[in-house]
């Protein structure tokens, strides 16, 4: 387990570095930013205390003292919390709000540290073997770790809070995506605070939970990883954010496909080149098949029967209960997928119908932008595609 454990350490202090170093990169247009410095000194802590955490699992003595990698690491960690603290009021707070959290912290942070440093040396804490930092019956140690561990929980509490109103408020799409992010880590590193308080109990009550014990060092370094993925999310955010977009787009230009196919083979005179299966211009190409697509619809327009509804295409039972389940977009979607559903057999058969729709403009939805349009198109092609294997 102590290979485990030294591992989930090693991990969190290489995210902790890789942060620090990319935040370090940006020093000569930032370094006036009150918010930045207190970033730069954010990662500075956690990287210390995850570097004493890896090696306080060697055991053994620091400076002559022994178990000082301990206190360092919880001393640290304290204070990496109140940094945490002080970067949200920066990010979201007004100044004078954050000026006055500001304060409030840095004095809850400094009583702390001086609390856990005396209690550390009143209880022997250099004395005393390594396991006794897992989990002991003796009170002053037992209770310097029950302090320590509420000091990491409720700056976990306090985040998640902040955070979800701090996303909602802002118009800054990076720092939104920062703030939900740290809000999952204030999750995540809760669960580490849960874990290791049973861990604590567990031990001081000398019962031994096997390989459970390992859970507290998981939810640590996994809340740590996301924590400093949060921190620098200007680096990887925009090129995810791009590719998901990606993929969005995509996802909807294969599920017009099929819709789109039919309305070509019916009028091939609404493709502006020869159809191909290249997707190197994704968007180029989405935007052509949503303009094929309304144009072969309005190609069916005297073909459509005002008088049509979902029932009466093939599979009509099918897709009447489909739509009921859903809202009123879905059951419109449903019907207009009916209408080309019959259109399409209107014109493969020549037969017009007494009722047909003219050929003016789409009056049964109109989107206001582009994406609507591909989200709206995207609903007819799956009603279209469900009453074709309905039938």
């Amino acid at each position: 387990m102590t290979a485990i454990r030294t591992l989930c350490f090693a991990v969190a202090a290489f995210s902790s570095y890789a942060a620090l170093l990319y935040r370090l990169s940006q020093a000569r247009r930032s370094w006036r930013d009150g918010a930045y410095r207190a970033l730069i000194a954010t990662l500075l802590l956690q990287c210390l205390t995850f570097t004493m955490g890896a090696v306080a699992m060697g055991g053994g003595s620091l400076f002559g003292i022994g178990n000082l990698a301990v206190l360092i690491m919880h001393l640290a960690a304290v204070a990496f919390c109140v940094a945490a603290q002080i970067i949200l009021l920066r990010w979201a707070a007004t100044d004078e709000a954050a000026a006055r959290g500001t304060r409030y912290w840095l004095i809850t942070g400094i009583v702390l540290d001086v609390l856990l440093t005396a209690l550390f040396f009143l209880a022997d804490g250099p004395g005393r073997p390594m396991s006794d930092f897992d989990g002991t019956s003796r009170p002053l140690l037992l209770t310097y770790l029950l302090v320590f561990i509420v000091s990491q929980a409720v700056p976990c509490v306090t985040i998640y809070r902040q955070c979800g109103p701090y996303a909602r408020m802002t118009d800054n799409a990076s720092l939104r995506q920062a703030l939900r992010m740290l809000s999952v880590a204030a999750v995540v590193l809760f669960l580490y605070c849960t874990a290791r308080t049973v861990n604590i109990l567990t031990a001081a009550a000398g019962v031994d939970i096997g390989v459970w014990k390992l859970a507290s060092n998981v939810f640590s370094a996994s809340g740590i990883v996301i924590l400093s993925l949060s921190l620098i999310n200007s680096l990887w955010g925009p090129p995810v954010s791009r590719l998901a977009e990606w993929a969005r787009s995509y996802r909807s230009y294969r599920a017009l496909h099929p819709l789109w196919r039919d309305l070509y083979e019916a009028s091939p005179d609404i493709a502006l080149e020869p159809p191909g299966a290249s997707v190197s211009d994704l968007n180029y190409r989405l935007h052509r098949r949503v303009v094929e697509i309304r144009d072969g619809w309005r190609d069916l327009r005297p073909y459509i029967d005002r008088d049509t509804h979902v029932a009466d295409g093939p599979g009509g039972a099918t897709g009447s209960e489909a739509a009921d389940d859903a809202g009123a977009e879905a059951r419109q979607a449903f019907a207009e997928a009916a209408q080309i559903r019959q259109a399409l057999r209107a014109k493969r058969t020549g037969s017009v119908p007494d009722h047909s729709k003219d050929a003016g403009d789409f009056d049964d939805r109109d989107t206001d932008n582009f994406m609507a349009e591909v989200a709206w198109l995207t609903q007819v092609a799956a009603a279209y595609s469900k009453l074709g294997r309905a039938s």
